[in-house]
Formats: C-alpha cells, sequence, structure tokens
C-alpha cells in the first residue's frame, strides 16, 4: 500500500490517533510524552504510531497534512495540532469535550 494511502486509512480508521515519537508508555520526547499524558488524562482511547519506528511514516505526514512537527493528534480524521496546540486545549476543557464528541 503507498504510504499516504496507509496514513489515510490510519487516520479513518481510529476515532482518535495520535502520531507520536515513542509509545504512551516509552515517549521519545517530551512533547510526545506531554500530549499523550493529556489524553490519557482525559480519558481518551486511542490509537497511536511511533513514527521513529515507521521512517516511512515519519518523512510523508507532513507532506499528508501540511503540519511540519511531532507529535501530530487526529480526531474524527481532523488534524487537531500538535503539542501546544493540545495542551491548550486541554488546560480550557476543549480536549475532552472534542474526545467526547467523537467518541458518541
Amino acid at each position: 500500500m503507498e504510504i499516504m494511502e496507509r496514513i489515510k486509512q490510519s487516520i479513518e480508521s481510529n476515532t482518535v490517533i495520535l502520531f507520536m515519537k515513542g509509545t504512551p508508555e516509552f515517549p521519545q520526547c517530551g512533547f510526545s510524552s506531554r500530549t499523550s499524558q493529556a489524553l490519557s488524562e482525559c480519558g481518551a482511547e486511542f490509537a497511536f504510531i511511533n513514527v521513529l519506528a515507521e521512517p516511512e511514516v515519519r518523512e510523508n505526514l507532513h507532506r499528508y497534512a501540511n503540519w511540519p512537527t511531532f507529535p501530530q493528534l487526529y480526531i474524527s480524521g481532523e488534524l487537531v495540532g500538535g503539542c501546544d496546540i493540545i495542551m491548550e486545549m486541554y488546560e480550557n476543557g476543549d480536549l475532552k469535550k472534542a474526545i467526547e464528541l467523537a467518541s458518541n
């Protein structure tokens, strides 16, 4: 499967998916750690892709999303953003609301 189609398939088949460096249990950067922790604290069930273990995804996701950095969070197929946006949403309660809305 072509990488762009694989990325699209991953995003469309998961209500909440985080493209991150490392895993939620063993994040490999502070931004990925904070983002996955915020999702967990919101009670989110989320899929993740470790871009360090999948170099093709790491090299091409920025082209798919037109977003240059990791992590990248998608909810209901839409790019929400990276760590700064996610942390702001977490702090003001919007992240939990977005996850709950997507899960219904």
